[in-house]
């Protein structure tokens, strides 16, 4: 039912009012005459008003609000249910528990007992308990569905609260203003319409005119609730879609995420295990070098500034030291040359030849003292030189030339004493 017009509320007798003397003033406005002691509704107004309410819920339904149907009148219980169901909205058309919106904690504890009992029994869990506890659950299951089987499903405050009577639902009216909750409610003569949001002046005694406001106000709002439930699951299908290929994209880097790890760590091992090998081949090739690589000659120190130089060729540590170094090396003092006119005048021209040897012999001297200290600091720095370039061999060879250098030297030294001798024998002999 989209609409009602002046004609659908006239049929339905939504026009007439209580008797004269039950009138409440504050209806005056909305009262069009009186006949036969029956106050006449203005049904312009009516209409009008109507629309407003009409157009109120519908906005308030395709918004996703709520709006709770309560009329425990006999003439409005079926309607109220009848509508209320089909736009899946809470009703109350029994009893109005007092405290249902201004004490709702309480009452959600009493609904979710009503949920509980309910999962019992359509388990079969009811019918394995002993008779009386049974019974006594069934009977507190009865009861709740009859006081709160049509709010079972208002998880919350409702939006807004439409009444079909003011003076039966005088409780529920006083809960829904102090909660300051809209009110929609269909207002008899007899009743004040001071805290009604939106009055809806008519009959509320005739069933057929509760059932065609209350169809009116239910079609208004199921129209709402049908648009806004399409909406919803439109919204929930786009969500459900969104996550979905989110979920795919997450999956998708994940997997490019470890393939881009696994080749990271491949890498990092490849280049150990080139690291490894490269540093095997160079420690065999290390342990290789020692034994396969020459002994390398030992190079001689340059001569120091104001020395001779040194005589060509290695002086080998087993051969003996010259004459001339031996000499020196020995401590023996040259004989004195005798003076250059005595032996002219006793030789004559052999004489003056004679004292050339010893000028030469002079000369030479200072050269091997010089060269004699740079020989043996030969010596030891080949046989320290040796042992780090050519191993064990040369260690062992040092050692032997070491030991041979005494022997040299006492050798050289008896022949430099036997040299001696036999000059000044040949001396003596001129």
């Amino acid at each position: 039912m989209a609409e009602a017009g002046l004609k659908e509320l006239l049929e339905a007798g939504v026009h007439f009012g209580h008797q004269t003397r039950r009138w409440n003033p504050n209806m005056r406005r909305y009262i069009f005459g009186e006949l036969d002691g029956i106050h006449i509704i203005d049904l312009v107004q009516t209409e009008a008003l109507l629309e407003n309410a009409r157009r109120f819920v519908g906005e308030l339904a395709s918004g996703g609000g709520t709006v709770l149907f309560v009329g425990t009148k006999k003439q409005a219980r079926g309607p109220v249910e009848e509508w209320a169901d089909r736009c899946k909205m809470p009703y109350v058309n029994q009893r109005w528990l007092g405290g249902l919106l201004t004490n709702f904690n309480t009452m959600s504890a009493r609904i979710a007992r009503l949920h509980e009992l309910t999962e019992w029994r359509d388990e079969g869990k009811l019918d394995l308990l002993p008779t009386k506890e049974r019974m006594g659950m069934q009977a507190e299951l009865a009861k709740l569905e009859f006081n709160l089987g049509g709010v079972r499903d208002m998880e919350r405050l409702p939006d807004a609260v439409f009444v079909t009577d003011l003076k039966t639902e005088e409780i529920a009216v006083r809960e829904a203003a102090r909660l300051r909750i809209p009110i929609i409610g269909l207002v008899d003569t007899n009743c004040d319409p001071t805290p009604i949001d939106y009055v809806i002046p008519g009959n509320d005694d005739a069933i057929r005119s509760c059932q065609l406001v209350i169809g009116t106000i239910g079609g208004a709002i199921d129209e709402g609730a049908s648009a806004w439930r399409v909406q919803e699951e439109r919204r929930i299908a786009e969500e459900m879609q969104r996550r979905k290929v989110e979920e795919e994209e997450r999956k998708k880097r994940e997997e490019e995420e470890k393939i881009r790890v696994a080749a990271e760590e491949a890498a990092k091992k490849e280049a150990a295990e080139a690291e490894a090998a490269k540093q095997a081949e160079a420690a065999q090739a290390a342990a290789k070098a020692p034994a396969a690589a020459p002994a390398t000659p030992v190079v001689p120190a340059a001569p120091a500034a104001g020395q001779a130089a040194q005589p060509a060729g290695p002086v080998a540590a087993g051969d003996p030291p010259p004459p001339a170094v031996a000499k020196a090396s020995s401590g023996a003092v040259p004989p004195a040359t005798p003076p250059a006119g005595g032996a002219g005048k006793a030789g004559g021209p052999e004489a003056k030849q004679g004292p050339e040897p010893a000028v030469d012999k002079k000369a030479e001297e200072p050269v091997v003292e010089e060269k004699a200290p740079a020989a043996k600091a030969e010596e030891p720095a080949a046989a320290e030189t040796a042992p780090a370039e050519a191993g064990p061999a040369a260690e062992e060879k040092a050692s032997e030339a070491k030991d041979e250098t005494p022997a040299a030297e006492e050798k050289a030294s008896e022949e430099a004493v036997a040299e001696e001798k036999a000059a000044a024998s040949e001396g003596e002999g001129k």
